[in-house]
């Protein structure tokens, strides 16, 4: 009989254990960081094909996403899947791409902290060859870091605030390329 009582508190604090572990995971999961998987080519060089990729989704409840930033968010084109772009454009700002280059604001937009600077953009569907537009209030402008690879606002235009789940935080898997998300933009 007590060998029974042991087993029945060895399992009930087992699931107990289970319980709040469980409970912990799915707060994490659900209000604080998510990891989603790198599907394709459209960041390389900086992010690979099934890189996996923490994003932290309280971070932009308390602050705007800024140039620079790697963004997960709902892709317009396909609302089902998920996409992983940099912001190169902010509310207000004006885009164009002129001889495979981007201006932001009437500059030469330098991307050469993450860039080859052979890198050439060229115009789609949605912003065309020396088109200039401007970023909407509650939107954002965003490019793959492989311009040849990427489907992006060039295409199908701009992403709303709305629809951004969380900023980049850190590469986890592969434990080889394992490393912090950084602007490289910022100051």
């Amino acid at each position: 009989m007590e060998i029974i009582k042991k087993i029945y508190a060895f399992l009930l604090d087992s699931v107990q254990t289970f319980l709040i572990a469980a409970a912990i995971f799915l707060v994490i999961y659900l209000f604080l960081f998510r990891p989603y998987e790198v599907k394709g080519d459209s960041m390389y060089p900086n992010f690979h094909d099934k890189e996996y990729v923490l994003t932290n989704l309280i971070i932009l409840r308390f602050k705007e996403p800024t140039t620079g930033d790697v963004v997960v968010f709902k892709a317009p084109p396909e609302p089902e899947k998920d996409y992983i772009k940099r912001i190169v454009g902010v509310p207000g700002d004006t885009v164009s791409i002129k001889e495979g280059l981007v201006y932001v604001n009437g500059s030469r937009f330098d991307e050469s902290k993450y860039l080859n600077p052979s890198v050439k953009t060229f115009p789609g569907a949605y912003l065309q060859e020396e088109d200039t537009i401007t970023v909407p209030n509650g939107q954002y402008f965003v490019l793959g870091d492989n311009r040849s690879a990427s489907s992006d606002s060039r295409e199908w235009g701009f992403v709303n605030r709305s629809e951004i789940k969380g900023e980049s935080l850190f590469v986890y898997l592969p434990l080889n390329r394992m490393r912090l998300v950084e602007n490289p933009l910022s100051n």
